[in-house]
């Protein structure tokens, strides 16, 4: 079962960080996916979190953090925990 926990509100292609509005709580170690339009595009083990340059162990609603991704994803995308 996948529960929604943010939105991707900017990504940064040179790094390969999205920045994510947090709707839900998040850990390192947890699976996330990225769905756009109604398309899965693809997981991933969340392996660092950053909050304005310090890294999380966990974030909260409310959050905007930073996400190392494995692959672009463009604004606008869903952000799932599954």
């Amino acid at each position: 079962m996948s529960i929604k926990i943010g939105r991707v509100s900017h990504y940064y292609d040179k790094i390969g960080v999205a920045v994510v509005d947090l709707e839900g709580g998040l850990s390192v170690g947890n699976k996330i996916k990225f769905v756009r339009g109604g398309e899965d595009l693809f997981e991933q083990t969340v392996d660092s979190i950053q909050f304005e340059h310090d890294k999380l162990d966990t974030a909260k609603k409310g959050d905007v953090v930073g996400l190392k991704t494995v692959k672009g994803v463009k604004e606008g995308a869903d952000v799932y925990k599954i």
